[in-house]
């Protein structure tokens, strides 16, 4: 059977940068099961994705289908003639539906009996007259919450689609989908080659593009920003922050990379690092650097969309953008210098934590005392705990994390250390949070085991006790979260704890109206299938946690 190589692009308005992988992932997963579900064979398929399109290649795709032998079943035989042996309706409607006469049908033989039956011969369709519908379905089933309409046109798509490339071999694939016409052109960057380029084959389709200034594979597309990005640290002597995230989305947003350092005033690094990376990462898309000792420089790498003659003027267009947000972040930091962490305790009164549960201030009065608890238990310091407590959510009332919410924890770090707090202090600020998300650090002063084990107990307790536990995927209150951080840090630290024993030292504090009969075995229950989950990822036999867990244990 004739095979060529299949070429789809769809070129559309810049495409959510967030969704883009997502998107190409999802169409070519969704190709290549409609060519399955068509009995077109293909090799493996390829996607493409830039800003402004969406493509995929599909090496050897079968240029129709194969023929196909059907079987079918028709009525018993005692029931398919008449005591005069004539056909009944039954056959002569069964041998309608086959297209054929009775004197053709065969017959079909098994264990529970013997039934009139046809062989049907199913000539394959052309793969031509089959793309149309597969790419159509393709594209209706791509997972975009929103849809859009635009001009006139009934289409929808998550953005406006302006030419779409659909070749086999060299033969164009007669169709229209979204409004677009299929044809053999497609269209490189939109400034360094705006006009039509004619794409002959699919071996083409890379190389024309890139000469035509677009990077059309994502992942050659993102090693080649890793590189430059990478490069353009070592000019300077530094490394470059490259998260994964960050990188993709930065990929998402260009078809033809160019690398540009620029920088800041050096008085901006006076502000906590943290905050200006957050900024630059999260709004500008910015690749922050830091020196040999791991301290933020005053200088990133940002990637155009662009390769301009007067790369100084991109350069400070960047600069002037990113200077503003620089400057706000330094009048939060030095306006929350006006106030010391416990400063911000009173505040805490008016702010609800849960309306059955009390505000800000009666929560972190609980984790306070639950904390200084613990702390005497794992050689901590009873009454620097007890403070740790009282201070954990102060920084949550700053201008700091009121505008950068990720801040929280890190900015209390900083606060306190700037108030002249103990280090240990300081430190379990930030600790109190840990660990954030699955394999996050954990806390690792005393201090900061006491106030993160006491918050989420404290959490546990409160929210089983007010009915609301987690239920199917809802889990408003990070519930599921809250019991696998604690289980890590009384295993990964091998405290000296009874769990059971410290959640009726919370349940006391809670002041609602409660079963606290049942409140504890509830939550010990709840924690024990997160800790089955644990050992069962660790790869201990089920058997074996189940007949562990049979009686409380200290963990």
């Amino acid at each position: 059977m004739e095979k060529q190589d299949l070429l789809f692009e769809l070129g559309t308005e810049e495409l959510p940068p967030t969704a883009l992988t997502t998107l190409s992932a999802a169409l070519a997963a969704e190709f290549s099961k409609g060519l399955d579900e068509a009995r077109l064979a293909h090799g493996d398929i390829q996607s493409f994705a830039t800003p402004r399109r969406l493509a995929l290649i599909a090496r050897g795709c079968a240029t129709r289908q194969a023929d196909q032998q059907t079987e079918r079943r028709g009525p018993a035989i005692q029931a398919a003639f008449d005591a005069d042996g004539k056909p009944t309706r039954a056959t002569e409607g069964f041998a309608r539906s086959c297209n054929t006469s009775v004197d053709q049908l065969g017959r079909i033989k098994t264990e529970k009996g013997e039934w009139l039956g046809y062989q049907l011969n199913e000539a394959g369709k052309p793969a031509a007259d089959l793309l149309p519908g597969i790419a159509e379905t393709a594209l209706n089933r791509l997972p975009i919450p929103k849809r859009m309409r635009w001009g006139s046109s009934d289409a929808q798509f998550v953005r406006p689609a302006h030419w779409l490339l659909f070749l086999l071999g060299e033969h164009i694939v007669d169709c229209e989908l979204l409004g677009a016409r299929a044809g053999h052109v497609s269209y490189g960057h939109r400034f360094h080659h705006p006009q039509a380029i004619e794409i002959g084959k699919a071996s083409d389709y890379a190389d024309k593009l890139e000469q035509a200034r677009v990077v059309a594979d994502f992942s050659t597309r993102r090693e080649r920003i890793q590189s430059q990005v990478r490069q353009s640290a070592d000019s300077l002597g530094g490394e470059a922050d490259i998260d994964a995230a960050l990188l993709d989305e930065v990929t998402a947003l260009v078809e033809w990379p160019v690398p540009v350092i620029a920088g800041f005033e050096e008085k901006y690094l006076d502000v906590p690092h943290e905050a200006l990376i957050y900024t630059m990462k999260k709004n500008q898309k910015y690749f922050p650097l830091m020196d040999q000792a791991g301290k933020l420089m005053n200088r990133f790498v940002t990637i155009a969309n662009i390769e301009s003659s007067n790369p100084d003027v991109i350069r400070d267009g960047n600069e002037r953008v990113v200077r503003p947000r620089l400057a706000d972040a330094m009048f939060f930091w030095q306006q929350d210098g006006r106030q010391k962490l416990e400063d911000h305790i009173e505040a805490m009164k008016a702010v609800v934590f849960q309306e059955k549960l009390g505000s800000l201030f009666d929560k972190s009065e609980r984790v306070a005392n639950l904390a200084a608890e613990i702390a005497v238990h794992i050689e901590g310091d009873k009454a620097l705990a007890q403070r740790a407590g009282m201070l954990s959510r102060c920084d949550l009332m700053t201008a700091t994390v009121g505008e950068f919410a990720e801040m929280q924890g890190i900015m209390g770090r900083h606060q306190a250390r700037r108030d002249g707090e103990p280090e240990e202090l300081a430190l379990a600020m930030d600790e109190f949070y840990m660990p954030r998300f699955s394999g996050d650090e954990l806390p690792q002063t005393r201090t900061g085991i006491a106030i993160s084990l006491a918050d989420k107990l404290d959490t546990l307790v409160g929210i089983f006790g007010i009915g609301m536990k987690p239920s199917g995927d809802k889990d408003p209150f990070a519930l599921r979260r809250a019991a696998l951080g604690t289980l890590r840090i009384l295993k990964e630290h091998a405290l000296p704890l009874d769990l059971t024993i410290l959640l009726h030292k919370a349940i006391e504090q809670l002041d609602i109206n409660v079963d606290a009969a049942n409140l504890a075995e509830d939550v010990y229950a709840f924690m024990l299938s997160r800790l089955k989950g644990v050992y069962t990822d660790e790869g201990v036999a089920v058997t074996t946690f189940e007949a562990v867990a049979q009686r409380p244990r200290r963990l």
